[in-house]
């Protein structure tokens, strides 16, 4: 069996930086890494994403988790009597070429955002169809991060309805849970006729539900930020907003150095 690394920093380190690619999943969709030159849409197989990750440093806190998305193997899926009607033979997202030259700010950037339970794994990926000749048919071992059943932010399996009561109600220091939601629903519609996630959507349809009966209040601490009762910043979140308003200063060009003048989207 391959080995299993928390974090990019941890694996052996070659002679030299090499590109890589990252499949994204969930807000790594809309929120892309930094430093891409290539983004594809596609999919991979033998996996059923599911908002079975607690969330305690992006969309929740520690006294309050919220729920973020992960991917389970199939098999491993199968066993556990997911009451969960929609469930795709495919996984859609889209997959990031990172040029060697960004391969270490980019490890560190990703070593932040995806600390919390996730680990490096490597699938195979399949690009979308398309008119475009450039663009590759597959990816093999290309780089995904998930959170495995033996993290402790796994959760098991969740009915859809305590799921989505979670969602409706968590927020972090990313912002409201609901957030991540509706926008993974966005992106996947975006991303090809084919990508829609029948999961998703029934999640998106219940929260919203939730939110229309009122049964979804938040609170607005005198900062601005959404907040429930008691809740206060993790570490982890912090760095991770950290992290994002430096990437904000660069692209802006406020903070003076330099910056690619264009990503190639495919």
């Amino acid at each position: 069996m391959a080995p299993i690394y928390e974090r990019i920093s941890d694996m052996p380190k070659p002679s030299s930086p090499e590109e890589f690619w990252l499949f994204g999943y969930g807000s790594l969709i809309w929120k892309p890494p930094p430093h891409f030159d290539i983004r594809v849409p596609g999919y991979i197989e033998g996996y059923v994403r599911r908002f079975w990750q607690a969330s305690e440093d992006h969309r929740g806190y520690p006294e309050s988790p919220g729920r973020v998305v992960t991917l389970i193997e199939r098999s491993f899926w199968e066993t556990l009597g997911d009451e969960a009607s929609e469930t795709p033979a495919r996984v859609y997202g889209a997959a990031y070429h990172i040029p060697a030259a960004h391969v270490g700010a980019v490890k560190s950037y990703l070593d932040i955002r995806e600390i919390n339970g996730y680990s490096i794994q490597y699938t195979d990926f399949h690009s979308s169809p398309s008119k475009d000749s450039a663009r590759p048919s597959s990816i093999p071992k290309c780089m995904v991060y998930i959170g495995l059943p033996s993290n402790p932010q796994f959760l098991g399996r969740q009915s859809p309805q305590a799921v989505a009561e979670v969602i409706a109600t968590s927020v972090g220091p990313s912002g409201a849970n609901d957030e991540y939601l509706f926008m993974l629903e966005k992106s996947l519609d975006g991303l090809s006729e084919e990508s829609g996630d029948g999961y998703v959507k029934d999640l998106a349809v219940r929260v919203r539900a939730l939110k229309a009966s009122g049964k979804a209040n938040k609170k607005k601490t005198d900062a601005g930020r959404i907040a429930t009762s008691g809740q206060k910043e993790s570490a982890e979140g912090l760095a991770y907003a950290a992290v994002e308003r430096e990437l904000e200063r660069v692209r802006s060009g406020e903070s003076g150095k330099p910056v690619e003048e264009a990503e190639k989207i495919f």
